[in-house]
């Protein structure tokens, strides 16, 4: 059995620093490894980065983190991920990574994801440029999640995990308002996740949705924002196929 811990929208700040700490030092005993859905910082500050960086620094399981679009609000994502890779976080965009639990290969594939909307209420690639450009940004997203799960494949990973910040699916929205469905997530990436195969969909960004969903095809789909999880993280566990 593979325990996953996961959480996002966590919205660190300076004044925050320590706070999760104590709950995260815990997590070895618990998980095998950490993901981190993205909204990890409150405007991508450099100075925040640094305090989330701090706050999962150094723990003894892997951690994979994707950016929300929180750490992306003062330009400077790439900045923030070499602070977080400073602090041994594999951060994750429309790439993966593989890690070994108990002889075992965990490939995690990871996007932050766009908004768009879902099937019967969604966006296109049509009209204005600033709408082409949206939707067109939400597929490369998607696209390169597809990819990122079908090199785990290739790589002969015994479970596949899917981490986006956006929501894959509206089920998990449950609660939010449904005028802001489409800037919550889209159904291009769970086509993508569908599509290259996971066993595990995890996201945050809507504060106000539901923990549980599922894919047209069955994969589970967790809303691992912290508001609607309401603590340090949530562990799921995945049973690996026998050999």
């Amino acid at each position: 059995m593979i325990r996953v811990a996961a959480v996002g929208d966590v919205h660190l700040g300076p004044d925050s620093r320590g706070l999760l700490r104590p709950a995260f030092a815990t997590v070895a005993d618990l998980a095998d490894l950490l993901l981190l859905a993205g909204d990890l910082t409150r405007h991508g500050t450099l100075e925040e980065a640094a305090v989330v960086g701090e706050e999962v620094g150094g723990l003894p399981v892997p951690v994979i983190a994707v950016l929300g679009n929180h750490d992306y609000d003062a330009g400077r994502p790439d900045e923030v991920t070499r602070i977080l890779t400073s602090y041994g976080v594999q951060v994750l965009e429309r790439t993966s990574t593989v890690v070994r639990v108990d002889g075992r290969l965990v490939g995690v594939a990871g996007t932050k994801g766009f908004g768009g909307g879902f099937a019967g209420r969604s966006g296109n690639e049509f009209g204005e440029p600033e709408m082409k450009a949206f939707i067109r940004h939400s597929r490369q997203c998607a696209d390169g999640l597809r990819t990122a799960l079908d090199r785990l494949a290739a790589e002969g990973c015994d479970l596949r995990i899917a981490l986006t910040h956006f929501a894959p699916v509206p089920d998990t929205l449950a609660g939010e308002p449904p005028e802001i469905y489409p800037f919550l997530g889209s159904y291009l990436l769970a086509e993508a996740i569908d599509a290259g195969g996971a066993d595990l969909a995890v996201h945050g960004h809507a504060h106000l949705g539901t923990e549980r969903g599922l894919t047209a095809s069955g994969v589970r789909v967790r809303n691992v924002a912290q508001p609607v999880i309401r603590r340090a993280f949530a562990v799921y566990r995945l049973r690996a196929p026998v050999s």
